[in-house]
């Protein structure tokens, strides 16, 4: 039997599977590292922790593994998007990276729309200036550390710099380029024109591969300490979203997932570049060959419910906290939560908003609470469902994958906020399962990856929507979008008494 490793670099821990050629998670190892917040805003992380987690999982890996190491034929990555990565001309890290949830960099953002132009931006990238994104970040280090910034030879992005670290080849590949601000979406190239107007050295950029692409091997350092063989092939990658979309099976029209972490996403297959969105939603190029995806975002999803149990219910699971959701009904008896605990990006692109619960009174108990923080989610991620619908998507099927699909009254909320079915898949991997998939169709296990994906995917569920309660959701929804426009006032006000 042969085998691929898919390496997924998250923003709390390192996820890396062992597959097998019939699609069977035989390993799986998972191994964290600290979030550093210095300032309110600030999101960092040392890049070299990456690295270490990632040889201390694999060696792991490879412990538990009793095979032949020569039976691993490849490993690919998947990674969190927008992190800089600066490194000096020996390719060594000159500061910690910047996360892709770091909001310092507004001032550059709005910089960038007075250099740039925003109807110029959006021609070459497709993609509106946001905080999250790359160049930003580059920007920011430009004009606050520019010591630094002066001895900055090249950028890459997280999983990047893992992978040079494993090969000693440097490369980026295009999802995750598409999410830097400086590709050229359509052409597949660093945009010269934006690195100009911005008085960035384009030699920066690193040279692009596609996400299949092989771009090395093991190194016998590497091999040495992990375990793996030197002849193990070594591919590039993709972005996180654009190998989740890959694990849940995205790869041709009328296929759209949502996946439920830290953040929330909506995410479609879109095969050309054609499609305009005026910036209301993400296009990126996706990890399978010469195709794009777009995306809406939800900042706070699954952290809304994380960071509710750990303030109001510390001492239960999660499994606790939600066992009696299902028996609330839909609407959560007129309790109505925002998840905008950390600011906004789809569709309102708001780094000031902030959450709120309406519509509390005396008989609402724990259940309640729960449920409504449930369904805020879900209703925030169906904002980027009607975008799509409205420009003319047709949106009835939907993948979901991460926490959202872990409990089965979630799915059905989903299923009746989206007005979709909503399809659980039996061994659900997300974006591991997507880099894996890379690497086996790399290793030329299949023609495409929608050929991996038919033998590797399989559906366990699909939960349908009713009736009473599609109608019922699409009236609280209408109250939902009303919410950001009574309240987005009232908190830049109250921005004024944050210490």
């Amino acid at each position: 039997m042969k085998y691929v490793i898919g390496v997924d670099l998250g923003t709390s821990a390192v996820k890396i599977l062992l597959v097998n050629q019939n699609g069977e998670v035989t390993e799986e190892v998972s191994k964290s590292y600290p979030l550093i917040q210095e300032k309110t805003g600030y999101s960092e992380q040392d890049p070299n922790a990456w690295v270490d987690q990632t040889i201390a999982g694999l060696s792991d890996l490879l412990h538990k593994f009793d095979g032949d190491p020569e039976d691993i034929e490849g490993v690919s990555f998947s990674g969190q998007m927008h992190g800089l990565v600066l490194l000096d001309e020996n390719n060594k890290v000159l500061r910690n990276a910047i996360l892709w949830n770091d909001t310092r960099t507004t001032q550059e953002c709005q910089e960038i729309y007075d250099r740039v132009g925003e109807e110029l931006l959006l021609a070459i990238t497709k993609n509106p200036a946001l905080e999250g994104f790359t160049l930003p970040k580059i920007l920011w280090v430009k004009n606050h550390e520019p010591e630094i910034f002066s001895k900055a030879n090249a950028f890459v992005l997280p999983k990047d710099y893992v992978r040079y670290m494993l090969t000693g080849k440097l490369h980026m590949e295009y999802s995750d380029a598409a999410g830097t601000l400086l590709l050229n979406v359509k052409e597949r190239a660093w945009s010269k024109e934006i690195c100009e107007l911005l008085g960035i050295d384009s030699e920066i950029c690193p040279p692009l591969v596609g996400s299949q692409d092989e771009v090395g091997t093991i190194t016998s350092e590497i091999a040495e300490t992990t375990g793996l063989s030197t002849s193990t092939r070594v591919f590039a990658g993709g972005a996180d979203n654009a190998c989740g979309a890959i694990g849940a099976g995205i790869l041709e029209e009328g296929k759209t997932m949502v996946s439920i972490g830290t953040s929330g996403v909506v995410l479609s297959y879109e095969a050309n570049d054609d499609k305009d969105f005026q910036g209301k939603v993400h296009y990126f190029n996706h990890s399978a060959p010469d195709v794009f995806y777009t995306m809406g975002v939800t900042l706070a999803a699954g952290y809304s419910l994380s960071w509710f149990k750990d303030t109001f219910a510390k001492d239960v699971d999660f499994d606790e906290l939600l066992a009696e959701v299902g028996s609330v009904a839909a609407g959560s008896n007129g309790l109505l939560f925002t998840p905008y605990i950390v600011g906004e990006r789809t569709p309102h692109v708001d780094a000031n908003i902030r959450g709120s619960f309406i519509g509390m009174d005396a008989s609402h108990e724990m259940k309640h609470f729960s449920r409504a923080v449930l369904e805020g989610i879900t209703f925030s991620l169906n904002e980027s469902v009607e975008i799509f619908r409205e420009n003319g998507k047709t949106i009835d099927t939907v993948v979901s994958i991460g926490g959202g699909a872990k409990n089965e009254s979630w799915l059905q909320m989903q299923a009746d906020i989206f007005n979709a079915n909503i399809v659980k898949l039996q061994s659900e991997q997300g974006p591991g399962m997507g880099a894996a998939m890379l690497a086996a169709f790399g290793c030329g296990w299949f023609n495409s990856l929608k050929d991996c994906a038919d033998e590797f995917l399989k559906e366990d569920k699909v939960y349908e929507p009713i009736p009473e309660n599609v109608a019922r959701y699409k009236g609280l929804f209408g109250i939902y979008r009303e919410v950001y426009g009574n309240t987005n006032g009232l908190n830049d006000r109250l921005m004024e008494y944050r210490d």
